[in-house]
Order: C-alpha cells, then sequence, then structure tokens
C-alpha cells in the first residue's frame, strides 16, 4: 500500500487521471492525500468532485478556499469571481449531494508525523491544537447552522488568533489561516494581500513556515495553496501546488519514500496564455 499526496487539482480532471496513471494508483490498496481546491479555474470540476467522493476511504482531502468559495456561492453569501468554473457543479442534478459530501471534509488532517492542511498553521499552534481547532470549524459546516457559519466566515479581521475569541471571529481565524495564509509576522499576525514568491514577503512578515519556534515545526507539514512557491520538499515540509492551472505542473508525492511524480498541465487546462495577467499566478484568488 502507498500513499501519494497531491497538490491543488483545481478541476483539471484530465491532469489529475494522467498522475494517477503515472503513480500507478490502485484504490484497492492505495491512499490518496489530496491538499484541497479540488475545484473551480480548471474546465472540469464537477468530474473531479465526483471522482474523488465515488473513491470514498481511499481519498482523504481538506478543504481549500476554493472548496469553501464554492460552498459560499451555491448558499447564495458570495459574488461570483471573474473566470471561476463552478456552473456546471451548480446545475448538476446532484449538486446538493455533492456539496453534502464536501461539507463533511475535514478542515486538517493528523496522522502520524504527518499533518495535512490547504495552506499552513500559525505559529502558536502544534498539530494537536490545530486538530483540535479544525474539529470546531467542521462541527459548525456539518451541522445545522451550516449557512449562518457561511455567511459570517469570510473577510480578513481578526488577522491573529488569541485564546480568547468566541463565535465567528474565532472560527475566521481557524479558517484564514488553514485554507488562506502565506505569510504572517513572528508573532503570528497574517497578512492575505501578498500572495507572490518568498522574495515579495511584506516588511516584517515571513512566509508562515520560517517562523523561528513555529510549534508545529517538529512535525511534516503536507500543503497547497501556494502556486508561486512551487514545489518544495524539505525534511519537514511538503509544499505540492506546482500551478497545473497556471500551465505547470501537478506533483504528487509518494509518502512512504519521498519519490516525486509530475504531469504537465493537460491541454487545454491551463487559462489561456493570451488572456493571462502576469502575474495572477502570483496572485491567486482568495
Amino acid at each position: 500500500m502507498a500513499t501519494y499526496a497531491i497538490g491543488d487539482i483545481q478541476g483539471c480532471f484530465d491532469s489529475f487521471q494522467h498522475l494517477l496513471e503515472k503513480c500507478r494508483f490502485d484504490p484497492a490498496s492505495d491512499r490518496l492525500w489530496l491538499v484541497g481546491d479540488l475545484v473551480n479555474r480548471g474546465p472540469r470540476s464537477l468530474d473531479t468532485l465526483r471522482f474523488v467522493r465515488d473513491l470514498g476511504a481511499a481519498a482523504i482531502t481538506v478543504l481549500g478556499n476554493h472548496d469553501l468559495y464554492l460552498l459560499m456561492v451555491a448558499a447564495g453569501f458570495d459574488r461570483r469571481s471573474k473566470g471561476d468554473t463552478l456552473d456546471e457543479i451548480l446545475k448538476a442534478a446532484d449538486c446538493d449531494e455533492l456539496l453534502d459530501w464536501l461539507r463533511q471534509r475535514p478542515l486538517c488532517h493528523r496522522e502520524g508525523e504527518f499533518c495535512m492542511v490547504h495552506a499552513g498553521l500559525l505559529p502558536q499552534w502544534t498539530t494537536a491544537r490545530a486538530r483540535a481547532l479544525a474539529r470546531e470549524v467542521e462541527a459548525v459546516l456539518r451541522g445545522p447552522t451550516y449557512r449562518d457559519f457561511l455567511a459570517n466566515m469570510w473577510g480578513s479581521e481578526p488577522a491573529a488568533w488569541r485564546d480568547d475569541l468566541e463565535g465567528w471571529p474565532r472560527l475566521r481565524v481557524i479558517v484564514n489561516a488553514m485554507t488562506r495564509m502565506r505569510f504572517c509576522s513572528p508573532d503570528g499576525v497574517m497578512e492575505f494581500k501578498t500572495k507572490g514568491e518568498l522574495s515579495d514577503a511584506p516588511a516584517d512578515h515571513l512566509p508562515w513556515f520560517e517562523v523561528p519556534g513555529r510549534r508545529s515545526a517538529a512535525d511534516v507539514m503536507v500543503i497547497g495553496h501556494w502556486s508561486a512557491l512551487g514545489l518544495r520538499v524539505e525534511p519537514r515540509l511538503l509544499a505540492l501546488d506546482s500551478g497545473c492551472f497556471w500551465g505547470r505542473h501537478l506533483t504528487a508525492v509518494r509518502l512512504d519514500d519521498r519519490t516525486i511524480f509530475q504531469v504537465d498541465c493537460a491541454t487545454g487546462e491551463a487559462q489561456d496564455q493570451a488572456e493571462r495577467d502576469p502575474g495572477e499566478a502570483a496572485r491567486a484568488c482568495l
């Protein structure tokens, strides 16, 4: 049995299938860890959702910002972003079933030495604490008041964690750290405007995984979200968003031995080069 961790798919279903073929993935014996952002921007988000759902226990996927955006749009709580590709899902006969399945996905998955989230963890959190905090969000998202949660989820304040936070502000910080964060200050104040390379870090901010004394540093973090960062395979960090939608690659890492598998973005899945803003890959949605 092998476990393959795969970067952001974002509806690039053909690339996803090519990558599984290259890995020789067998759902009867192997497992997939998917870092979130299954949907949006690529042309086949509906097929991606259906395929991953049908894998059942063979696939573990955490929620990413684009997945949460889908849930918000479907609930009527967000304006559509230019260029999103969610219409096929929203018009599908099984839309409600797929959205219910998506709401049941975890925000954070922790197993052995590995911890998987879409974006990152604040420096004050151990992976055990992060998993406990993720459960707070998951309980509301899976419960009868989930629409109230979606109506109050988005926004960039508070920008830092405090143990005494309550209600929507508490849940919002947890969601923002785990699905949106790239840079933060040494004491854990998040900054959301900067979405480029490490050299673009705002003053007095660091990539969250480089904060000195980060309490999750003893575990191997498995993340996506940061296409401008690209693939990084380090002893305690597997950053797997290698920019498939931006015309680069979709990447898998076999967790058992760190073997890397990559495929080029499939024909027709990348954003049209003629329409592409040169800086857009660094300013990824949300």
